[in-house]
């Protein structure tokens, strides 16, 4: 399908469903500044190499080797300034040789036009770099995006899993299918072991399931016991890297064990299988809602409201996929 066809499919698919949760749908989730924001970078060293950084928006990971500077995630544009000074203040004055963009959203690309302009390798899924340049309206949040500067767009794109090496790291880096958008990747070091999920993984809250751009719960299949797509299957897919021993960089909040990460897939893979039970039943957003699925759940996620408005256009957009609704 070429590229114009396939986003005006898409737009299709997401206006259909757009009036079915509209009485539940919440103010923006991402891409816009947090008020009263902390003014400055919280730094956490995970070794000697790997730094956490907090504060710009989306979790940042910064790697430095002798030549240079990786970064995954690059925060809002509203923070590039300072998460960019912090960043050679850590690295020496090194100047950041790669980026990775772990999805569209604002709050991960916020620095992509200034390393853009400087020449560096922006690295992000096919999808990803389509989203971002052309202009799309995404219902839930009632915006509309305008196409990014072309050299803030990702100019080393892949389409399934590869690798490749910085410094003395090797990086593995794949795609995860439709989860949080239809353009998100994971980013694993094998050396140090430490593994980034971007936002399909976040501390304290429910996932954001953008269904304009891809996103989706997943269903549940009842012979194999395993998640089928969405958010479901990319933490079952997560959960199969690395070890016991794997550090976990969430879209935010604080590194995570293993043992932190599947207790989320745990809840995906679970939400995905009553989403889709309900669905069966013919119940609509509004049912699902006061039915409170989510109820045993929410002491650790919050408010599930926006999770549940967004889970169910998002499984109408995989109707024929999720089988015995219609």
């Amino acid at each position: 399908m070429r590229r114009s066809n396939r986003r005006d499919f898409c737009r299709t698919l997401a206006g259909g469903a757009a009036g079915l949760s509209l009485a539940y749908r919440l103010p923006n989730a991402f891409g816009q500044p947090v008020q009263g924001a902390a003014s400055t970078i919280s730094v956490a060293k995970i070794t000697d190499t790997f730094t956490l950084l907090t504060g710009a928006g989306s979790n940042v990971l910064l790697l430095t080797q002798p030549e240079g500077a990786l970064l995954v995630d690059g925060g809002t544009a509203e923070r590039s300034a300072d998460l960019l000074k912090t960043v050679a203040d850590l690295s020496g004055g090194k100047p950041v040789q790669a980026l990775f963009n772990t999805c569209w959203h604002m709050d991960n690309t916020g620095s992509n036009d200034t390393l853009g302009k400087a020449g560096i390798k922006i690295v992000a899924h096919e999808n990803t770099k389509l989203w971002m340049s052309t202009e799309f309206h995404v219902q839930w949040q009632n915006k509309t995006y305008k196409p990014r500067a072309k050299e803030a767009r990702p100019n080393d794109t892949f389409y399934t899993t590869t690798k490749m090496n910085f410094g003395k790291e090797e990086i593995q880096y794949g795609w995860l299918g439709q989860a949080n958008t239809d353009g998100d990747i994971f980013v694993f070091f094998p050396g140090p072991n430490i593994l980034v999920t971007g936002d399909v993984f976040t501390v304290g809250k429910y996932p954001v399931l953008d269904w304009s751009t891809g996103g989706w719960m997943g269903s549940y299949n009842d012979t194999t016991k395993q998640p089928v797509g969405g958010v479901a299957e990319a933490c079952y897919t997560l959960a199969k890297i690395g070890d016991l021993q794997t550090r976990v960089i969430p879209g935010r909040g604080p590194v995570q064990s293993r043992p932190d990460f599947q207790a989320h897939t745990d809840m995906c893979t679970t939400m995905a299988q009553r989403f889709r039970d309900m669905m069966r039943k013919g119940m609509s957003a509004g049912d699902m809602f006061r039915s409170a699925p989510t109820k045993d759940f929410d002491a650790k996620y919050g408010d599930p409201q926006q999770f549940i408005a967004n889970a169910y256009p998002g499984m109408w957009n995989h109707v024929r996929e999720l089988g015995g609704i219609v």
